[in-house]
Formats: structure tokens, C-alpha cells, sequence
């Protein structure tokens, strides 16, 4: 997945405002203790962090 996609899909979810504070703000136990952004930065397939996103806060699987 390209992280235009991904942040296509965390505005459509979130909304454009919250979309980034999501991402910087809040720790998922999901990403081993880090926050989106933290785990992009530090590597991880925009695919498997919007996976976790999705199960971290129950999006639908017809979004996956």
C-alpha cells in the first residue's frame, strides 16, 4: 500500500483534522507501543500500520 492510500484511508475514517493527530498522538499496543507515525517512521509497511489501525479501533472489514 503507498502512503498516499494510507493517509487516504485515515482522513476517510478519522476526518482530516483528527487523521494526523491520530497518527502522532496516540500509542497502539498494536505497533509494539507506538504511534503511527512512529512506526512509519521507523519502517513499517503503510499495509500492515493500517491494519493495525483497523483493528485497534474496529473499522469494518469491507475498509481493510
Amino acid at each position: 500500500m503507498r502512503l498516499t492510500i494510507f493517509w487516504e484511508r485515515m482522513a476517510d475514517h478519522f476526518g482530516e483534522g483528527y487523521a494526523e493527530s491520530f497518527a502522532r498522538d496516540h500509542v497502539m499496543s498494536e505497533l509494539g507501543g507506538r504511534t503511527v507515525r512512529e512506526a512509519l517512521d521507523s519502517g513499517w509497511e503503510a499495509k500492515d500500520v493500517w491494519r493495525a489501525v483497523c483493528a485497534a479501533v474496529d473499522i469494518p472489514a469491507d475498509k481493510h
